[in-house]
């Protein structure tokens, strides 16, 4: 059988935080970017001009307090199981973020992910600028990340598989052979083949043939 490729948002999809929620709870603006977190994830801003309204907020922050953030972070339910278990079925598994790598790296490296992309933080002297720097990772660039990845392994579309909650994972839901709302925005239900409600990835495994 064609190997399988999964691919999944990270915040409140592989985990249950959101990352720049995080990172402005340490620049005392959590307040602020998580009203726009939400707004953005639910459709209703542009994703990039509101990350960068969020990011900018962290301007001055440490860069190294993403050691002590990255020890909030919490897991999803299931994540570990389901990367196991693709990975037992010579899958492949990907996350790509509208979070950062500075972040997301460590969780890459512990769960032995096959593939992973985020915003890269501009940081000046050890402390956060409020920019990023490279491309941005929005609705868009999931999309062709998951295009990339399948091309890169050799895996066709119609055995790619998205998974995610929020507004800019559309664009990635709508490309995918399979796609998967996870206790997702009403904008992503919508548009997605399946739904879970319950916050346990392992439920996405019925789905691919990988458990009764």
């Amino acid at each position: 059988m064609t190997r399988l490729l999964v691919v999944l948002d990270v915040d409140s999809t592989l985990i249950e935080n959101e990352a720049i929620d995080l990172l402005a709870d340490e620049a005392g603006t959590g307040h602020l970017v998580a009203a726009i977190t939400e707004r953005a994830m639910a459709g209703e801003l542009d994703f990039a001009a509101s990350l960068a309204e969020r990011v900018a907020t962290l301007r001055g922050l440490d860069a190294g307090c993403c050691s002590r953030v990255g020890a909030r972070i919490t897991l999803t339910t299931g994540a570990r199981e389901l990367i196991e278990a693709v990975h037992d079925a010579d899958g492949v598994v990907g996350v790509v973020s509208g979070g950062f790598h500075e972040l997301l790296d460590p969780i890459a490296a512990d769960l032995d992910l096959d593939h992973h992309r985020a915003n890269r933080l501009e940081a000046i002297d050890g402390r956060f600028t409020g920019r990023t720097v490279g491309p941005v990772i929005d609705s868009a660039a999931k999309a062709q990340a998951l295009r990339e990845w399948a091309d890169v392994r050799d895996v066709p579309l119609s055995r790619t598989v998205a998974i995610g909650d929020g507004a800019n994972d559309l664009d990635m839901l709508g490309v995918a052979g399979l796609s998967v709302a996870f206790d997702a925005k009403p904008i992503v239900r919508r548009a997605a083949d399946l739904c879970i409600v319950n916050r346990d990835l392992s439920a996405v495994l019925p789905l691919l043939g990988l458990r009764g």
